[in-house]
């Protein structure tokens, strides 16, 4: 039976508000209220600390605490998926957090920005000059105009690192298979896989569950991403110009991601599994590939218990990258001038390059710094990319609700009940229906 976008619509809307239930954040800050005599700092984060950024902050908040010794600091952390869909709770009212963490794109901190929840920062970018440290592609989601959209007007967020996906493999598995050589391009690449499965082995650990089963939508947009260049891209992430889903990139994209998932390329029974159920069925060997950022690099490195490596999505014109997640300001944080300072030291040369130490690709960082090779290689990647400015961001950017939906439409194709042609006349119907409300203000 098809998967409708009405019914994939409340499947979305449902989650997010079991979730806004059952974790409300709206009282996990201590810096709200009146200002005078309270020395409480507090930090609402969503990363993991075994992540090279996770292991920066807490340089960071080393660093911070010294150069403070006076003020008592609040160092939360919570999830991705309860910071998106609890925001505008926990920035309302006085009691809010100092700085935030927040996900990036019209559908997210653009909203928290167009509804004033979001303190502009673009008189401490002039300030401490971070606008030197975070350059070109990397400011497009950093910035947001009055309606909410990206790329233009004042800043409201600061991105620490740089982010791209690729495949991390399994040496051993890929032998096993007769695979000699890493793939150059697409057609190289499925044959490859073909050898895996070949062999009993499944080629790529994926998720596809509702609530952060990223990973079927990272190969899906990373399909789309292989056909689009840098205007289809800027039209769909910009809301610029129309997009025709069913046209190329996206209508192959789309059914290329159908033949993966009909060939068992993906595996099965994905509708269950989140990202971290995929990072620890490839990190125990059963999964020859997993599709990922930076975030799990310096997992990977320290947990993998076989020789592995990782390539980008060979032949592809672009491949899935952007800024990191943003450091925010409550409107109505009482400890601004705090928080400027924490951002800052997050941005300072001694986290930066211990973040760039762990493959964390930071954005103010010196690569040539880095003594370990693959990582320094893995960094130099990054700056390959930025420099031809070939990232193509993520596919939940450009309108509200628009996570919930593909996720919802990523567990459908992957169980079976929707096709390609449909997901994209869905996506058309949605994207359309957002962006107009979007470009109406």
């Amino acid at each position: 039976m098809r998967a409708t976008k009405r019914s994939l619509m409340r499947t979305a809307i449902g989650t997010a508000a079991v979730a806004t239930v059952a974790i409300s954040l709206a009282g996990c800050a201590g810096s709200g209220g009146d200002a005078e005599g309270d020395n409480t700092f507090t930090i609402l984060q969503y990363e993991n600390p075994e992540t090279a950024q996770g292991q920066g902050w807490q340089l960071a908040l080393e660093i911070f605490k010294e150069k403070h010794p006076d003020v008592e600091v609040d160092f939360q952390t919570t999830s991705f998926d309860a910071m998106r869909q609890n925001a505008k709770i926990t920035l309302t009212g006085n009691d809010v957090p100092d700085v935030i963490e927040f996900n990036k794109g019209n559908a997210d901190g653009g909203q928290l920005a167009a509804q004033g929840l979001l303190a502009p920062l673009t008189d401490a970018v002039d300030e401490y000059g971070w606008d030197e440290k975070i350059t070109g592609g990397m400011q497009a989601f950093a910035k947001y105009d009055e309606q909410g959209l990206a790329g233009s007007g004042d800043w409201y967020g600061i991105p620490n690192i740089g982010e791209y996906v690729m495949f991390y493999y399994n040496k051993e598995l890929f032998a096993q298979a007769g695979i000699t050589e890493e793939p150059t391009d697409l057609a190289e690449f499925e044959a490859a896989m073909d050898k895996l499965l070949a062999a009993g082995i499944t080629p790529i650990s994926s998720s596809a569950a509702t609530s952060q089963g990223f990973n079927q939508m990272w190969v899906w947009y990373s399909l789309v991403s292989a056909g689009a260049d840098r205007e289809s891209i800027d039209d769909f992430m910009f809301l610029r110009e129309p997009v025709d889903f069913s046209a190329s990139p996206w209508g192959d994209g789309a059914e290329r991601f159908q033949e993966w998932i009909d060939k068992g390329y993906v595996g099965t029974e994905l509708g269950g599994l989140n990202f971290e159920q995929a990072t620890v069925n490839f990190l125990s060997g059963e999964k020859a590939m997993l599709i990922w950022n930076q975030g799990e690099f310096a997992r990977i490195r320290e947990q993998a218990p076989f020789e592995w490596g990782y390539f980008t999505l060979p032949g592809a014109n672009m491949q899935m990258g952007s800024s990191g997640h943003l450091w925010g300001v409550p409107a109505n944080a009482t400890n601004k001038e705090l928080a400027y300072d924490w951002i800052d030291i997050t941005l300072s040369e001694e986290v930066q390059n211990k973040i760039g130490q762990l493959g964390g690709l930071p954005l103010a960082g010196d690569a040539s710094t880095i003594e370990d090779d693959l990582t320094r290689e893995y960094t130099e990647r990054f700056n390959e990319l930025l420099e031809a400015d070939t990232l193509s961001f993520y596919p939940d950017y450009p309108v509200p609700g628009f996570l919930d939906f593909i996720q919802s439409g990523m567990q459908a194709m992957s169980n079976g009940n929707m096709t390609a042609e449909e997901w994209t006349a869905d996506l058309q119907e949605f994207y359309d229906e957002g962006r107009e409300v979007a470009l109406a203000g």
